[in-house]
């Protein structure tokens, strides 16, 4: 299995330093594939897109892809879940901010439209980054010092490293799409509640009685 951003190269189990470092394969092409995907889908709003239920959606399509890659379950003893639980937490923290840090508002045309900040590309690129980053360390290197990190903290299985990586992808699509979606709904719910203009509401009422 190739390297990703949300899969660490971490072969031998970490509880036993001793264990040889296996030679660990470069990223493939999907792996950059995915990740240019989750950065370009926020960097496309910078100037303002459309928004729909399919570009709303669609990087939880993405990420939901590599999680059936690359999730394969982790033993819950050491400190595994917390590791887990970090991962997950990082991700719905920086998915909120970006949710919250991008506009949602009325075009020109009257279509829902939405704009992300640069604190918002800002934060989402930060996401993607740091999981690229690891993988790359974790591939060229840094792999020793994972596993005495680990072996240090009791994290005793490497499926715990890709876990943590995929939910804090998984955290930051889906809480920034519920935060954005939020805000679409509130923006189409006022719209309908919005009163008809009085010209238009005498004009109606005419139609009916003739």
């Amino acid at each position: 299995m190739g390297g990703d951003p949300i899969h660490p190269a971490i072969h031998p189990p970490v509880d036993d330093p001793g264990a040889p470092i296996p030679d660990t394969g470069a990223m493939t092409f999907t792996d950059y594939l995915l990740n240019g995907a989750l950065i370009a889908l926020v960097l496309f709003q910078v100037r303002g897109r459309r928004l729909t239920v399919r570009n709303l959606v669609l990087p939880f399509g993405v990420v939901a892809f590599a999680a059936t890659q690359y999730l394969h379950g982790f033993p819950l003893n050491g400190n595994n879940l917390t590791l887990v639980l970090a991962g997950a937490l990082a991700g719905a923290l920086l998915g909120t901010g970006a949710g919250l840090a991008t506009s949602v508002y009325r075009g020109t045309d009257g279509s829902a439209m939405s704009k992300a900040g640069l604190v918002a590309a800002l934060l989402w690129i930060l996401g993607v980054g740091a999981r690229l980053a690891f993988e790359l360390y974790s591939s060229h290197g840094g792999q020793g010092a994972i596993e005495r990190f680990s072996v240090a903290h009791h994290i005793t299985s490497a499926e715990a490293w890709v876990t943590a990586l995929v939910l804090m992808a998984l955290a930051e699509v889906v809480c920034r799409t519920a935060v954005i979606g939020v805000r679409f709904w509130k923006l189409t719910s006022a719209d309908e509640r919005r009163p008809a203009p009085v010209g238009q509401g005498i004009v109606e009422s005419r139609g009916l009685w003739s």
